[in-house]
């Protein structure tokens, strides 16, 4: 359920664009490719921002090695926001609007078991080691997570153990639906991807011992038709008003 954006509440992000001089009389579109681990915030943040500015934000949602693609292909988008890593290298490629860059929110990795098995122990990272080598099959993303967890399973010593029972789906997919369909015993992806989701049993984050934070931050593209409402957009997203919303969601703000 979204967030009901109450009078007392609207006004303050009302304030808070009039202050930093947001509240511009010519209402524009903004174009938002956005990673999924983020969506659950940016739905009821969005809603305010539209409401409180006058933008309409035409928003879609795919994996950060894809947006990345996108926008290294030239694509008209006006904010993205997509793993700190992969928008770096979008920086240093001159693919970003100088100085028009924030961090947005950061979330650690959960795990996802498929409905009906037992529930195993992931209190330590030796455990965690135990309960991939256990299950049937394993699924994890191609964002930052992923990358973080083939190293991972590396440097655990399972790497060619668990090979042939790995499931890596295309960027942008929903490790959580691998496992509600039965295709995967466990599923690794941001916390803010599995917290919400239908189908399957979340056990929690992985141990404090072998966690790993991916930050996510929103972008300008050089592309961007609308670099003013862009810029209104990243700046209601990271006023403190939204760290609530953001929290809700399984991550913190940036």
């Amino acid at each position: 359920m979204r967030m009901l954006w109450n009078a007392a509440f609207r006004t303050v992000f009302v304030t808070a664009l009039v202050a930093t001089g947001m509240s511009g009389a010519h209402a524009a579109e903004v174009t938002l490719m956005a990673a999924n681990a983020v969506k659950e915030p940016l739905l009821d943040l969005i809603a305010g921002f539209e409401s409180a500015s006058g933008h309409k934000v035409a928003v879609s949602w795919s994996g950060t090695e894809a947006i990345a693609r996108k926008v290294n292909d030239g694509a008209m988008i006006d904010v993205v926001i997509i793993g700190a890593g992969a928008m770096d290298k979008l920086s240093a490629d001159g693919k970003l609007a100088a100085g028009n860059r924030v961090d947005f929110a950061k979330v650690g990795i959960g795990i996802a078991l498929r409905a009906g098995l037992p529930r195993p122990d992931i209190s330590s990272g030796e455990k965690v080691r135990m309960a991939v080598l256990a299950a049937n099959s394993v699924a994890y993303s191609t964002g930052p997570s992923g990358f973080y967890l083939a190293d991972m399973f590396k440097k655990m010593g399972i790497a060619d153990q668990i090979k042939d029972k790995l499931k890596q789906p295309a960027s942008g997919a929903q490790v959580a639906e691998l496992v509600a369909r039965g295709e995967a015993d466990l599923g690794f992806q941001q916390v803010s991807e599995l917290v919400h989701a239908k189908g399957i049993d979340y056990l929690g984050p992985l141990p404090a011992d072998i966690q790993y934070v991916t930050t996510y931050s929103a972008g300008v593209p050089t592309t961007s038709l609308a670099p003013e409402a862009a810029k209104a957009l990243m700046k209601f997203l990271t006023a403190p008003e939204a760290a609530p919303i953001i929290k809700k969601s399984g991550m913190e703000p940036g």
